[in-house]
């Protein structure tokens, strides 16, 4: 909200709030000399004390947590003003100091009305205190957000840009398994990487992508594989359910293929590497099931998993679940997403 809205809120809700009093102190009838003295100058005085301690007071000493010196400012200006509220009442003294009661007229003394006037300078200063506290905490709450946010968009940035040369390491790995070996696939497997390529820099920057684009690309990805292995490789992928017109967060489905290549065997025509994808209403399911290989470790470490869990935890909290079987012989990875 800019300073000018604000200004005119502040006047709306304090003469709304003058207008109500005078009217209840009225009994809703008509506004007298006396009533606009009462409201209209003590109205002023005690709007004044509320903003000299809002935008003066707290922000010069609260903030800056100098306690003594804001509590000495506040009885400062408490006192000073109940002097001039009492200057006010003796200024109009038939109308504020003296008061009537049926037959009965009596005059209040100076340090009565003092210490009337004390209280309701201090509840204002209790208003002002209160309002400060809370547009504080939301101003703190709302920069705790956009902190939050902007930590978030960093870390699912890096992440994301850690995907691309740990995919890309691996894809060299192959091709130039292909290239030592001569073979005529080898020119194929580059141009089945650089479209793999162009779908995570270009088609894949945005937070959500065509579930159909993402099949499409662990669909190359296998081609991939395919021309590696040649002819010895046996994948079964199995689609089910209508994928049109759903949204998923990019790159999030390739890591658990890649890890099946990389750390599983795909060459038994007896087991052979499954994966299915499976979606109804808004619900995907998808699943992985390869036979591990004791030879093919990553001495380094492999980052694929990790990252996409931390994703998953960042984009998806709460709407998905990720189920991993790691026993001796077979790996089962299972994810149920929210879409």
């Amino acid at each position: 909200m800019n300073s000018f809205r604000q200004i005119l809120l502040h006047i709306f809700v304090w003469v709304s709030l003058l207008l109500m009093f005078m009217f209840m102190h009225t009994n809703g009838g008509n506004i007298t000399r006396t009533t606009i003295i009462i409201f209209v100058y003590f109205g002023i005085v005690n709007i004044s004390i509320f903003y000299i301690n809002y935008l003066f007071i707290l922000p010069t000493f609260l903030d800056r947590k100098k306690y003594l010196w804001c509590g000495l400012a506040i009885l400062f200006v408490v006192i000073f003003f109940a002097f001039i509220k009492c200057g006010l009442a003796y200024y109009f003294y038939d109308i504020i100091i003296t008061r009537v009661s049926g037959k009965r007229k009596w005059v209040l003394n100076f340090w009565e009305y003092f210490l009337s006037a004390t209280l309701v300078s201090c509840f204002f200063i209790f208003l002002s205190t209160i309002l400060k506290f809370i547009i504080d905490w939301f101003r703190n709450e709302k920069i705790k957000s956009n902190l939050e946010n902007e930590k978030l968009i960093s870390e699912l940035a890096f992440l994301k840009s850690q995907i691309n040369p740990h995919f890309l390491f691996n894809s060299l790995n192959n091709i130039y398994s292909l290239a030592y070996q001569k073979s005529d696939k080898t020119p194929e497997a580059v141009l089945k990487l650089s479209e793999i390529m162009r779908y995570m820099l270009y088609e894949s920057n945005e937070n959500l992508v065509k579930l159909d684009d993402e099949i499409r690309y662990v669909e190359n990805y296998i081609e991939l594989q395919r021309l590696r292995f040649k002819d010895t490789v046996y994948i079964k992928f199995e689609i089910d359910g209508d994928t049109h017109d759903k949204k998923i967060t990019p790159l999030v489905l390739i890591s658990f293929v890649e890890n099946a290549f990389k750390h599983g065997i795909a060459t038994d025509k007896d087991n052979p590497l499954t994966i299915v994808l499976n979606v109804t209403s808004n619900k995907l399911f998808f699943q992985v099931i390869n036979k591990k290989s004791n030879l093919n470790k990553d001495e380094t470490g492999g980052i694929g998993l990790q990252n996409v869990k931390r994703r998953l935890d960042l984009l998806y909290k709460g709407e998905y679940r990720l189920h991993i079987e790691d026993n001796e012989a077979v790996y089962n990875c299972e994810l149920y997403l929210d879409l």
